[in-house]
């Protein structure tokens, strides 16, 4: 058995602000610090050890990745870290940096919750999820992931709620229509339990 790990980055300086973030490259709040740490002591208290680490090129999700990684004691790792803009955040287009509360004043609830949770409709200039599974995330974990993961190696992937939603849709963990109810906390572990790159079990690492 082997491990593939999904932890989205601790809570961004947007985030807090309840901002559309995207492509926008914004920092870790003193939150959002604590929880990459404490993805971190959640993971060193499984015991799970990894063998490669893939993030983004974004800054919110390499500070967890190196924090998380510190504070299990295999900050050595960080350094080694495989980082593509594949596994960005989705791009929100003409969204980027709007309050998504005067969005939906300005639109209506309707179109954003079209907009932010519809698979293949993309807001005015950006990508839908549709764009970020086919487009950048499937092509990059079939050619640079999957082959470890099927050859037993634990992987830690670093990234963003929508790029690892699309993870859960390439792994068949979620489907297209059931995507919308899975939620991706930031800063909590995503455990899969892998054996010959087939799932055996999936669960979250929480605080007893």
């Amino acid at each position: 058995m082997n491990y593939l790990v999904l932890l989205r980055h601790g809570q961004s300086q947007w985030n807090l602000e309840n901002k559309f973030t995207g492509f926008h490259d914004v920092d870790l709040t003193e939150k959002g610090e604590e929880e990459a740490k404490n993805a971190g002591k959640l993971l060193a208290g499984a015991g799970i050890t990894f063998d490669k680490v893939f993030s983004s090129t974004q800054v919110r999700a390499n500070r967890t990745a190196e924090m998380a990684l510190n504070e299990a004691g295999q900050g050595d790792l960080f350094s080694k870290m495989v980082r593509h803009d594949d596994l960005r955040e989705r791009d929100y287009g003409d969204l980027t940096g709007l309050n998504k509360d005067e969005t939906r004043e300005k639109y209506g609830d309707e179109q954003v919750h079209i907009w932010r949770r519809s698979y293949d409709t993309p807001p005015p200039g950006g990508e839908c999820l549709k764009d970020v599974v086919e487009n950048r995330v499937r092509p990059y974990y079939e050619a640079n992931i999957k082959p470890l993961v099927e050859q037993g190696s634990n992987i830690l992937m670093a990234a963003h709620g929508n790029s690892l939603r699309a993870m859960l849709i390439i792994l068949g963990a979620e489907t297209p229509e059931s995507i919308n109810e899975a939620e991706m906390p930031t800063g909590v572990p995503l455990v899969f339990e892998m054996e010959s790159g087939a799932i055996q079990k999936r669960y979250f690492l929480e605080d007893k």
